[in-house]
């Protein structure tokens, strides 16, 4: 795991801190107070961005952290199901039954509603391991145990990880629909 944590909250809390230094170096008339102002608010941009990296790839997902997270099973075989149930119903559709189309379309849903199981799955086991591990590695560092800290480090990017594949497969979907209802 990295040592640095891309972290969306400490890139809020550094954008607000070099918004603030900037404003007093424009003030005061400081220009050494606004230039460093307005370099922390870039870095906090970028670490921002480096927070919500992430490859999403078939079963899991990569983070630049260098965490990696298993998708929850449910996501492949809702996935699959769909896939099946599309074939059936395109196979339906072009042979004439009825039936074979309607059982397609059954399946798709149940493939879908399935997926969907395993997203807000990883969604709240992502979340749960994520302030668990913040929680946990804040402990661990008052108390100066660093095994224990990087091992709740660990923690807290897989939950990332876990979470940013979900969160992007969900944006993907909401894509297609919005692309479907045009």
């Amino acid at each position: 795991m990295s040592t640095e944590n891309n972290s969306t909250l400490k890139s809020y809390i550094d954008s607000a801190t070099g918004a603030v230094q900037n404003a007093v170096g424009n003030i005061i008339g400081n220009r050494g107070d606004q230039a460093e102002g307005q370099l922390k608010q870039e870095k906090a941009h970028a670490e921002h961005a480096a927070s919500h990296d992430a490859a999403k790839l078939p079963g899991f997902t990569a983070t630049s952290d260098g965490a990696v997270a298993a998708d929850h099973p449910d996501r492949a075989s809702g996935s699959w199901k769909q896939t099946a149930g599309a074939a059936k119903e395109f196979i339906g559709g072009t042979i004439g039954s009825e039936e074979l189309k309607q059982a397609g379309r059954q399946e798709n849903r149940e493939g879908q509603e399935q997926e969907a199981r395993g997203q807000v799955k990883d969604l709240g086991e992502g979340a749960k391991d994520r302030f668990t591990g913040q929680l946990g590695g804040a402990a661990a560092a008052l108390v100066g145990d660093r095994e224990k800290q990087t091992e709740y480090q660990t923690q807290h990017d897989v939950g990332k990880a876990q979470q940013r594949g979900a969160e992007h497969d969900i944006q993907k979907e909401a894509e297609a629909q919005k692309r479907a209802d045009l």
